[in-house]
């Protein structure tokens, strides 16, 4: 590890103390839908942006020691947000005599920061404490690309700051977005959108943070997850890195192969009820196309890929989708009616996904997004309303904001 990835002491001393601190939640301000002036054009290409505001209640970090990203796509193009709220395509020419771009978007001076989102689908990311190296290169096809933080690999030039982000699509259907610990969990985010409905994801509950690291640490399998008082790395990219054991889940594996080698479960999809069998190395399927999945490795349950590989097809990948959830929270084998969707049967057996039982643990709702198909995840949306005073307009979706959460 170079001196850069080095985290210092007194760094580590402060999110130590914010751990025990109990800071009030967030109250995260919204914008409601307005009202645009203009000429019929400006008033469509504005129509369509999304106002945010953006919510610094980490009660340790100054709105000047808080950096913002929103990066992601629009129609195969990657893309960064401007201040102005207008998009730039990324660009070879960004990165600067250190190798890195400067995509940061500072924070109001004090006070909420008010943005204007665009449509696009990508990431907010946000750091505290220091700015986040994104690197533009040349992707297979040619094209500009975007290097994303890895805060899971030692050697990314982003591990020493404290960072995490929110995902997002917000197009002509609406805004959809969410929190997410799929690859790890560090700095709490919430996210409150409204329109047709005020909706809340992602607010923990008071000293959830400190609660989570202590949940994951105190499980001598998962302990090597948390890295000091920074983040806690979600265990497949554990297992990649070494620090998680490959063969954890095997166990699991084994007894729902033999469970059902001499019963049937049944996984109900919008496609319908699948019946299965364990035939030799085979989960064998039928109902309403015929589906199977050879034995998965504790890696393809953690990351629901692999074996478990789910893909858009209707019928394959929602049921690969249950089989990963139940294994991830240890129900296969406690029903034979899947999914199951009442979340006090989840995280019962000792060998379970603790870090997913940990971010679970420490939300006010006890939804979260903790592996990659966590089906009591809460995908918060709207659908775009008409405002007043462009009649047959396309209007925003909605007021959005979100904040650094209390600690």
């Amino acid at each position: 590890m170079t001196s850069r990835h080095q985290r210092l002491p007194a760094r580590r001393t402060l999110l130590a103390g914010l751990g025990g601190a109990l800071i009030a939640a967030p109250a995260v301000t919204a914008l409601a839908p307005h009202a645009l002036a203009g000429t019929a054009a400006d008033a469509s290409e504005a129509a369509a942006a999304l106002p945010l505001t953006l919510v610094n209640n980490s009660g340790s970090f100054a709105n000047g020691s808080v950096h913002v990203y929103v990066v992601g796509n629009v129609d195969g193009q990657q893309v960064r947000l401007k201040p102005d709220g207008t998009l730039a395509p990324v660009a070879l020419s960004d990165n600067g005599p250190d190798g890195f771009t400067d995509y940061a978007i500072a924070l109001a001076g004090s006070g909420d920061t008010r943005l204007s989102l665009p449509h696009m689908s990508g990431r907010i990311y946000v750091a505290l404490g220091a700015k986040l190296k994104f690197k533009v290169v040349t992707d297979g096809a040619g094209k500009p690309a975007l290097q994303y933080p890895a805060g899971w690999v030692a050697s990314d030039p982003n591990y020493g700051v404290l960072h995490d982000c929110a995902e997002f699509t917000y197009n002509s259907a609406g805004m959809f977005c969410n929190t997410t610990m799929v690859d790890m969990f560090s700095v709490p985010l919430s996210i409150r959108l409204t329109g047709a409905k005020d909706q809340t994801t992602g607010t923990l509950r008071d000293g959830g943070r400190a609660a989570a690291f202590a949940a994951v640490r105190q499980v001598p399998e998962f302990a090597r997850l948390v890295l000091d008082d920074t983040r806690i790395i979600a265990p497949g990219h554990g297992l990649d890195a070494g620090l998680f054991d490959k063969d954890y889940f095997a166990p699991s594996i084994d007894e729902v192969w033999s469970t059902y080698t001499g019963r049937d479960l049944k996984v109900t999809t919008n496609a319908g009820t699948f019946t299965g069998r364990v035939r030799g190395e085979r989960f064998s399927f039928t109902g309403p196309a015929e589906v199977s999945f050879h034995r998965p490795s504790t890696r393809d349950v953690l990351f629901c890929d692999g074996a478990l590989a789910a893909p858009n097809d209707g019928t394959t990948g929602p049921v690969a989708a249950v089989l990963g959830a139940g294994f991830n929270r240890s129900t296969l084998t406690a029903s034979a009616v899947q999914p199951t969707t009442d979340p006090a049967s989840f995280y019962r057996m000792s060998l379970t996904n603790h870090y997913a039982k940990a971010m679970h643990a420490a939300t006010q709702d006890g939804k979260a997004y903790g592996f990659a198909f966590d089906l009591s995840l809460i995908h918060i949306h709207s659908h775009r309303s008409e405002p007043a005073g462009i009649p047959g307009g396309p209007g925003p979706a909605c007021g959005a904001g979100w904040g650094v959460a209390a600690w």
